[in-house]
């Protein structure tokens, strides 16, 4: 309340003035400016954290190196001249991601607060998999606990996995997400805002995207959950454990150019579920007509399709990457070396970016993402 009592004291020009937060009661003599003034106010704080909380859970544009060997670490490949035209490719998958730039030496408090919330995500009609992704380099060790990287777009990612855009809309417009995000009090808005600004740099950054070439396997075990989410103890001081590992590559396609580009990976042919520790793959395209709160037109910077790869970790990543289906896939004889062909046409504005994540809080159906 008196957080309240200061944002509302420069409209204030009245005898007595009193508010109570917990039963949202204002009593309120002389002065008609202040009921006007607290209802602005309030709106203004729902809007601020339906803005904070939009989505359960993208990436970050990378600062790291962008070596050719980064690049292609996540299948990169250019398309071919001379291939024809083809619509765009319906999605298999709706995602859902949110992204936060977290303050240093904040991170373990940030993933507390993930860990002891209140969701139902496993048991609503439509979801696959979620994960918290907080972005690493691939030079450093796995739960290194050195802070995430922090580029343009944040250093963290909630990633959530619907079957359909419909299932999605159904959670975000239903119950569910209200208990999510803090209920529908006053206060919990009030407490939720003041616990955010103390960890985040800004407002998250919502992206949604049409999950295409949806790869998954069925998986031999599931995470436990109790009534829908994760029970794990976090102390707010030491990170979790990392529990996935994710290779995105970030790709600049002029819109012109996205039906060829899709149907150029559509024709690839991937051994993916042959590798062990295999999890996922989806290519992202950026689903530019999305709406809701906090989402905002998507920039010129930013990609507008992402390849990820999820794995169970960073050794299986990185077997994959040394082994004879990654040079087989890229163009190499077993020695290393470059078959001779063609150099292909790209069609995008720049070379791909790679990003890479340590996933946490991991929850699937029994059917895999």
């Amino acid at each position: 309340s008196q957080v309240m009592s200061i944002a509302v004291a420069p409209f204030v020009r009245t005898e007595r003035f009193k508010l109570y937060c917990g039963q949202e009661k204002y009593l309120i003599r002389n002065n008609r400016t202040v009921r006007a003034s607290i209802a602005m106010i309030k709106s203004t704080l729902i809007a601020a954290l339906l803005v904070f909380w939009g989505v359960e859970s993208f990436t970050a544009p990378a600062t790291a190196r962008r070596s050719s060997v980064l690049a292609s670490t996540v299948e990169a490949e250019s398309p071919t001249v001379g291939e024809p035209i083809q619509p765009p490719l319906e999605r298999d998958r709706y995602v859902a991601t949110n992204r936060f730039e977290v303050r240093s030496g904040r991170a373990a408090k940030f993933e507390k607060r993930w860990a002891d919330r209140s969701s139902r995500l496993a048991t609503l009609d439509g979801f696959k998999y979620f994960q918290l992704m907080r972005r690493v380099s691939l030079d450093n060790p796995s739960n290194s606990g050195i802070d995430p990287q922090e580029g343009e777009a944040g250093n963290y990612v909630s990633f959530t996995i619907w079957e359909t855009k419909k299932n999605f809309n159904s959670w975000r417009t239903g119950d569910a997400f209200k208990e999510a995000h803090g209920g529908t009090s006053l206060w919990a808005f009030v407490t939720t805002m003041i616990s955010s600004a103390r960890v985040l740099k800004g407002a998250p950054k919502p992206a949604m995207y049409d999950g295409l070439l949806q790869q998954s396997i069925v998986p031999s075990s599931v995470p436990e959950v109790v009534d829908g989410w994760r029970s794990i103890e976090a102390n707010g001081k030491d990170i979790l454990p990392a529990e996935s590992f994710i290779a995105m590559n970030q790709f600049f396609v002029p819109p012109a150019n996205g039906p060829a580009f899709e149907a150029r990976w559509a024709n690839r042919v991937s051994k993916l579920k042959e590798c062990e520790g295999f999890v996922s793959f989806s290519m992202l395209r950026r689903d530019v007509k999305a709406k809701g709160h906090g989402i905002s037109p998507m920039g010129e910077e930013e990609p507008t399709y992402t390849s990820c790869t999820v794995w169970k970790s960073k050794e299986c990543f990185e077997a994959w990457k040394n082994g004879a289906g990654f040079q087989e896939a890229h163009g190499k004889k077993d020695g290393g070396e470059t078959k001779p062909k063609q150099p292909p046409a790209p069609l995008w504005t720049k070379p791909p970016v790679p990003v890479f994540y340590e996933g946490t809080l991991v929850i699937s159906s029994a059917e895999g993402a």
